[in-house]
C-alpha cells in the first residue's frame, strides 16, 4: 500500500469490477509496509516510542503529499489519535486493550489515505470502520489473555439484518481496514499477523461474495518460498484443504485463518499480484481437480520442541491428559506430536503461541513434576504438502537421503494424508529447500507437468530465464522432412547436422579451451564424426571397436587428434591403441604393475578420481569411492613412482566426474584440482576437464550458460597459464540434433489410465528406463492439435520399465498410425540400442541443409 502506483491499480481494479461485473466492491487494506512493525515496537514499550510516532506521522504526511492530498485535512484527526495514545494513562502499564488500539492505527491511517486519494481520482467510494462490522468471538476457555485481544477470531455468519445494513452503504465501492475488529467489551481487537487477509475472508463469507481477491506483492502461492527457491512454481489452482496446509505450514502469502470462513461459505479465494495483475495468480475453491503429488515444500523457523520422557508413562491412564493440561495452563497450543513408549515430543509454533523464555521456563517447571523435560530450540519444520502423501513415500528416497544427513528430531505425518513434516535444527535447514525442491521434481513426486495446478517458475516471472530456442524439428521444412522419412519405416533415428555444427561452433568459440574432442560413445554415426572433425574436433574413444570405427569413418584422421580412454578394457586394446599412435589414458596403478612392457617409455594421460561425482543421475556420476573410474587421488604419488621407474611420461591429466552437470562452477574446480597434481608431476601439458555439459531436455530447462562457463574457465586459466585445457563433450553436441520417430501401435484405456503404444521400445531408447530420463514426446502427425489428454507412452518390449513417459499431454485424437517424435534423442540413443526381444535395431537418417544423406539402416 506504500506507492501511488499500487493505489492506482486498486482504483482501476475496483472500477473494472463495477463496470464489467456490475458488482459492488469492498476494498480491505493493510497498513503501509513496515508500519505494523513500528507500532508493535511502540505497543511493546519501546523507549523511543515518541520518536517512532513522530516518524510514522512524518511518513504518512509525506505519502499524502505524494498522493496530492492535504495531509492536515485528510489525516489530522487520525494522527492526533496516534499521538494521543502516548499520553493515554494506560500507556504506562501497556494493557492489552491499549496495545490493540496502538496496533490498529496503521490500517486506520492507510484506509483513510486511500479513500481520500481514490475519491480524488473520481471513484465513488466511502470509508467504513471494520470495527462496526466484524465482531470478535467471545473469549474461549483455553485462550490466553493475549490471544483474546491480539489474535482473535471473528463471527463469519451474518443474519439478514447485517447484510441489509451493509447493502445500504452510500457508495458502490467501500474501503475498510483489515486486521481489526470489535472486542466483546466494545474496544478494539486485533486479528493477529496476516489479519488483513483474514478480515477480507470474514467480509467475503458474511456478504456471500462472488469471490475474495487477495492482492499482495507476490503472484500467489508457490511450490516453495520463491525468494529462497527461484525454481519454485506458481500454484494456479488449489482446493481449500491443500491451501490450508500450505498456509499453515509456512507460506506467508495467505494467513491460515483466512481459509476457513471462505471454505465454509463456499466463497472462492484468488491471490493476485498488485504489480503484475496480468498473471493468473492462485485460485482456491472446491472445484479444483484432485491432482495427487507434492504441491509445496515449506519451512517454518523458530519451532520449539518439548521432549518429555519417563518410564512411568507406559500404559499409564491419563498421563497425556495430565501433560497437556499443563500446556493449556500456560496458554500454549501444540502443533505436532511424536510418541514412543517412554517419550512424547511436541512442537510449539511461535506464530500461534506466545513462546517466551519465561513461558518455557514455567512450563518446564510444571512438566518436571511428572517427567524429564528437554527443550530443543531453535528448530525448523520442513513440510511437504500434497494429496496422497502415503502413496508417494516410495518416490521420496532422495528426500529421505537428504534428511538422513541431518539431525532429525521429529517426523510427523498428518492424519488427513496431506503433509509430511521433518523437524531439524534451524541451522541444518539452511540451504535445504532448493535441493529438496529439485529432488521432488526429479523424482516425479512433485508433478510440475500438471498445468492445471503448476504455473510458471518464479524466475520465469522475473524474466531471468534464458528461453530454450525453438527445436529445429518444429520448423515446417524439417517437420515435413521427418514425416517423409517416417514413410520409409519406423522406429527411425534422424539427425540434423546443422544443429551438430552449431553446437560445435559454440564450443570452439570459447577461447579458454585449447583442445576439443567429441566422445563418440554418445553417437558414432559416420556423418556426425566427419562433421565434427571438419569443425576442428578430435575424437574420444573408449574401446578398440570405437577406435577402429573412428579411424575408418574419418580416413586420414591424425592419430594425435584421437583419445583412447577405456575403463577395465583388455590389455590387448591398450597395446593396439598405442600401436596406432593415439593418446592413451590410464586410470590405475595396477596396469603399469601387471603389464610394464606395454607401457614402458610411453607418453600417457592419467585419469584421476577427485573424490566426488556429479551429474543428473546416480548412474552417470563417475567420481567418488563408489565409481569404478579413475585413480584415487590418494594414490597419485604411488602411481608416479611406478611410472618413473618405467620411464612413463604423464603429459595429460583427465577428470570426468559425471554427465549433465548444470553448475558452471564445476569445471573451474576441476581445473584447480588437476593443476595442483600437474605441478607436482612436472611433465603435464594438458588438463582434460571432461565433458558432461547439460542440455535442456524439458520445455522448462534452460540452455547451458556458455557465457558464464567461459568466464569461469578464463579466470581459471589465468591462474594456471602453464597448461592447455581440453574438453570431451558428447551429449551437448548431438542430443538436441537427434529425434526418434515411431508410430502409434495401439491406444488403450485401463482403469482410467490411457496408454499410447509405440513400435519403438526400450530396446531403441533405453535412457528413460535406465536413468529415469525425461524426453519430450510429440505427435508429429497432429502437432497443431490443441485438445489434450494425458497418456502413458509405452513400447512393445516385455518389461514393466518399457515406458517413455507418464501423463504425457498429447492430442486427444491420437490414433494408431500417427507418427510420434521423441525429442533430444541424438545422444545415447542408437549407441545404446539393442535387439532385446529380437526386435530390430532402429534405422538412422541424416538431414542436412543441402538435403538428406542416404538412409543408413544398420551402420
Amino acid at each position: 500500500m506504500s506507492s501511488r502506483a499500487r493505489w492506482d491499480t486498486i482504483g482501476a481494479l475496483a472500477a473494472r469490477r463495477m463496470r464489467d461485473e456490475q458488482a459492488r466492491v469492498l476494498v480491505v487494506v493493510s497498513a503501509l509496509s513496515g508500519v505494523t512493525n513500528a507500532l508493535t515496537a511502540i505497543a511493546d514499550g519501546a523507549a523511543d516510542a515518541a520518536v517512532r510516532v513522530a516518524e510514522l506521522a512524518a511518513r504518512h504526511r509525506a505519502f499524502a503529499a505524494e498522493l496530492g492530498l492535504d495531509a492536515d485535512a485528510v489525516l489530522g484527526e487520525r494522527l492526533a489519535c496516534l499521538h494521543g495514545l502516548l499520553d493515554d494513562p494506560r500507556a504506562a502499564t501497556r494493557p492489552l486493550d491499549w496495545q490493540a488500539e496502538v496496533l490498529a492505527q496503521g490500517e486506520l491511517l492507510s484506509s483513510t489515505l486511500g479513500a481520500a486519494y481514490l475519491r480524488q481520482q473520481g471513484l465513488a467510494i466511502a470509508w467504513v470502520d471494520a470495527r462496526d462490522w466484524l465482531q470478535a468471538l467471545p473469549p474461549q476457555p483455553n485462550q490466553s489473555a493475549w490471544a483474546q485481544r491480539l489474535s482473535v477470531n471473528c463471527q463469519w455468519q451474518a443474519d439478514s439484518g447485517w447484510r441489509t445494513r451493509f447493502a445500504a452503504q452510500p457508495a458502490p465501492v467501500l474501503i475498510t481496514q483489515g486486521f481489526i475488529a470489535r472486542h466483546s467489551d466494545g474496544g478494539t481487537a486485533i486479528l493477529g499477523r496476516g489479519g488483513s487477509d483474514t478480515s477480507a475472508a470474514y467480509f467475503g463469507a458474511l456478504l456471500g461474495a462472488q469471490r475474495v481477491e487477495i492482492w499482495t506483492d507476490v503472484p500467489g502461492m508457490f511450490s516453495a518460498n520463491p525468494r529462497e527457491v527461484p525454481e519454485a512454481r506458481l500454484l494456479t489452482r488449489l482446493d481449500y484443504a491443500e491451501a490450508q496446509e500450505i498456509a499453515t505450514t509456512g507460506a506467508k502469502v495467505l494467513h491460515p485463518r483466512s481459509l476457513r470462513p471462505c471454505r465454509n461459505s463456499g466463497v472462492p479465494i484468488l491471490i493476485l499480484d498488485t504489480a503484475r495483475p496480468q498473471l493468473p495468480g492462485t485460485r482456491i475453491d472446491d472445484a479444483a481437480a484432485p491432482v495427487p503429488g507434492v504441491k509445496a515444500i515449506s519451512r517454518r523457523n523458530g519451532i520449539v520442541l518439548v521432549s518429555m520422557e519417563t518410564i512411568g508413562m507406559w500404559q499409564q491412564v491419563g498421563f497425556l491428559a495430565d501433560v497437556f493440561e499443563r500446556f493449556r495452563r500456560h496458554g500454549l497450543s501444540v502443533d505436532m506430536i511424536g510418541s514412543a513408549e517412554t517419550n512424547v515430543t511436541v512442537s510449539l509454533d511461535p506464530s500461534e503461541n506466545l513462546v517466551t523464555t519465561d513461558v518455557l521456563a514455567a512450563l518446564s517447571a510444571d512438566l518436571a513434576e511428572v517427567c524429564r523435560v528437554k527443550v530443543i530450540a531453535p528448530c525448523a519444520a520442513i513440510t511437504l504438502v500434497g494429496r496422497g502423501m502415503r502413496s508417494l513415500l516410495h518416490t521420496l528416497q532422495d528426500v529421505w537421503a537428504m534428511f538422513g544427513r541431518e539431525n532429525v528430531h521429529l517426523i510427523s505425518q498428518s492424519s488427513n494424508d496431506l503433509n509430511l513434516t521433518f523437524v531439524v535444527d534451524e541451522a541444518a535447514a539452511d540451504g535445504m529447500l532448493p535441493k529438496l525442491h529439485a529432488a521432488l521434481i526429479e523424482s516425479g513426486a512433485m508433478p510440475v507437468y500438471e498445468r492445471a495446478v503448476f504455473g510458471p517458475r518464479w524466475r520465469d516471472i522475473l524474466g531471468e530465464v534464458r528461453p530454450r530456442p525453438q527445436p529445429w524439428w518444429q520448423a515446417p521444412m524439417w517437420r515435413d522432412a521427418l514425416l517423409q522419412r517416417a514413410e520409409a519405416g519406423t522406429p527411425r533415428y534422424v539427425y540434423h547436422l546443422p544443429t551438430v555444427r552449431e553446437r560445435a561452433r559454440q564450443l570452439r568459440a570459447i577461447r579458454a579451451i585449447d583442445r576439443h574432442y567429441y566422445a563418440i560413445k554418445a553417437n558414432a554415426h559416420p556423418e556426425i564424426l566427419r562433421a565434427l572433425v571438419a569443425e576442428g574436433f578430435g575424437l574420444e574413444c573408449v574401446s578398440l571397436g570405437e577406435l577402429d570405427h573412428a579411424l575408418t569413418a574419418v580416413p586420414g584422421l591424425d592419430p594425435a587428434r584421437v583419445l583412447f580412454t577405456p575403463s577395465f578394457a583388455p590389455i590387448e586394446e591398450y597395446a593396439a591403441a598405442l600401436a596406432r599412435g593415439v593418446t592413451v589414458t590410464v586410470d590405475n596403478i595396477e596396469l603399469l604393475q601387471r603389464w610394464p612392457e606395454v607401457f614402458r617409455g610411453r607418453a600417457l594421460w592419467l585419469r584421476i578420481d577427485l573424490g566426488y561425482g556429479d551429474g543428473h543421475h546416480a548412474k552417470v556420476r563417475t567420481g567418488g569411492k563408489e565409481a569404478k573410474f579413475g585413480l584415487s587421488a590418494a594414490r597419485v604419488e604411488a602411481f608416479m613412482e611406478v611410472a618413473r621407474a618405467l620411464d612413463v611420461r604423464i603429459t595429460g591429466l583427465h577428470a570426468h566426474l559425471g554427465s549433465g552437470i548444470e553448475s558452471v562452477g564445476h569445471w573451474p574446480q576441476v581445473v584447480d584440482a588437476l593443476a595442483g597434481f600437474a605441478r607436482r608431476i612436472g611433465t603435464v601439458e594438458v588438463l582434460d576437464i571432461g565433458g558432461g555439459l547439460p542440455v535442456p531436455y524439458g520445455d522448462d530447462d534452460e540452455p547451458f550458460d556458455l557465457n558464464a562457463w567461459e568466464a569461469q574457465l578464463t579466470a581459471a586459466k589465468a591462474v594456471h597459464p602453464a597448461f592447455a585445457l581440453a574438453i570431451e563433450p558428447g551429449r551437448f553436441l548431438v542430443a538436441e540434433a537427434g529425434v526418434l520417430l515411431a508410430r502409434v501401435t495401439q491406444v488403450v484405456e485401463k482403469d482410467g489410465i490411457h496408454r499410447l503404444g509405440l513400435d519403438a521400445g526400450m530396446n531403441a531408447l533405453i535412457r528413460p528406463a535406465l536413468y529415469d530420463a525425461w524426453h519430450g514426446i510429440h505427435n508429429l502427425s497432429r502437432l497443431d492439435d490443441r485438445q489434450w489428454r494425458d497418456f502413458d507412452v509405452v513400447g512393445p518390449i516385455c518389461e514393466s520399465s518399457d515406458l517413455f513417459g507418464r501423463r504425457v499431454k498429447l492430442p486427444q485424437a491420437s490414433a494408431p498410425g500417427d507418427v510420434m517424435l521423441i525429442a533430444d534423442a541424438g545422444a545415447y540413443g542408437y549407441s545404446m540400442a539393442s535387439t532385446y526381444n529380437l526386435r530390430a535395431l532402429p534405422a538412422q537418417d541424416i538431414l542436412d541443409d543441402t538435403g538428406a544423406a542416404p538412409a543408413c539402416e544398420h551402420p
